[in-house]
């Protein structure tokens, strides 16, 4: 009798083919991110050399345009699929150099003001997503995570509250495109209702970042609005997602008291498990930049190397975003969610323009 053993491959080989694998995707990352640069680029520049007043579109919006086109006409490859999924790698990224812009005072004057709003925003989201739920006969607990989604992060916090109160992947699936397709929807409305009022970069920034949900979406709302408003809105989704561990562990609690989630046996393991780890290289490299241990130049550098990584990010952005999958989850979720979001969103709107009147943004 033989018996047969199985040898593992050595894990620097193992290592090495799963970073091998991410090479296509980020470099199709790449290739839509510096297309939409060169495109916005090349329309600035036969603006001048011909004397035209041409509108001035960012290339955020080119390399989600050139996504979108991508990912809804042409059916992506799988070899693609390892590399496009690090999009969200390349935001984290993105905002912890993005520290560096920021003077560490800025940020607790302007994480004081988000963070009240944010605490506002919450239990406005929790509670009308509780009760639109409830209206339209969905199911407890996908009516949870459209609540987690839409108060904190959108697709992270669901994903986190997924395994949190023992949702159903169909509820989780459900919840995720509802949360993609509206985010998708704010990235091109939100830029042309702030430039309708008027609005400064500052609020302009603080309003996307309080009312849109997947970070990387309010994101790219507020840089289509302007670079300085992009900034903004980066500080107010950070203040925000910083709460993913305790709303988290709220609805934790609440479904274990009942009896179909696991008890949650160290609340502190549990906070540090789903604090969001970038929200802490955003502050170390804030501090970095208060104490000048940068200099002009290196400060730079961190400020090109943030715009290159969300260039990727928004590229990802497009890419994910794949309308066929999202006509075939239903419409009551949707519904529920674009309702939940327009009131979300009004009501921020008025947040922030009180904030502005009062402590004159900008």
């Amino acid at each position: 009798m033989s018996t047969s053993v199985a040898i593992e491959p050595p894990k620097s080989t193992t290592l090495s083919s799963r970073v091998l694998s991410f090479i296509p995707g980020v470099t199709l990352l790449a290739a839509i991110g510096y297309a939409g640069k060169f495109i916005e680029q090349s329309i600035s520049h036969y603006g001048k050399s011909h004397h035209l007043s041409l509108p001035n579109i960012e290339y955020v919006l080119w390399a989600i345009l050139i996504g979108l086109v991508i990912s809804n006409t042409v059916r992506v490859p799988e070899l693609f699929k390892a590399g496009i999924a690090t999009y969200e790698f390349w935001l984290k990224v993105g905002i912890v150099l993005l520290g560096a812009r920021f003077l560490l005072g800025d940020v607790i004057k302007l994480g004081g003001l988000s963070l009240a709003l944010v605490v506002i925003e919450l239990a406005l989201a929790i509670a009308l997503m509780t009760a639109l739920g409830r209206i339209f006969k969905l199911t407890p607990k996908l009516t949870t995570l459209l609540a987690v989604g839409s108060s904190i992060c959108g697709v992270s916090a669901i994903i986190a509250a997924k395994g949190a109160i023992d949702a159903d992947d169909e509820d989780s699936s459900l919840a995720i495109a509802a949360i993609l397709a509206l985010g998708a929807i704010a990235v091109f409305t939100f830029p042309f209702i702030g430039h309708l009022l008027g609005m400064s970069n500052h609020a302009y920034g603080l309003w996307s970042g309080l009312a849109v949900d997947n970070t990387a979406e309010a994101v790219a709302a507020g840089a289509l609005y302007s670079d300085a408003a992009g900034k903004i809105a980066v500080l107010a989704k950070t203040a925000r997602n910083a709460m993913i561990g305790f709303v988290v562990l709220g609805y934790a609690i609440y479904w274990a008291s009942k009896g179909q989630a696991q008890t949650v046996h160290n609340k502190a393991f549990f906070l540090w498990q789903k604090f969001p780890k970038f929200v802490l290289g955003f502050l170390l490299i804030s501090l970095l930049a208060t104490l000048g241990v940068f200099n002009k130049e290196q400060l730079g550098s961190l400020g090109n190397l943030s715009r290159w990584a969300f260039l990727l990010t928004f590229a990802g952005v497009g890419l994910r975003t794949n309308l066929r999958e999202m006509q075939k989850q239903g419409l009551r979720p949707f519904i529920v969610g674009a309702v939940g979001e327009i009131v979300i969103a009004a009501v921020t709107l008025g947040l922030v323009l009180g904030a502005d009147r009062v402590f004159h943004l900008s």
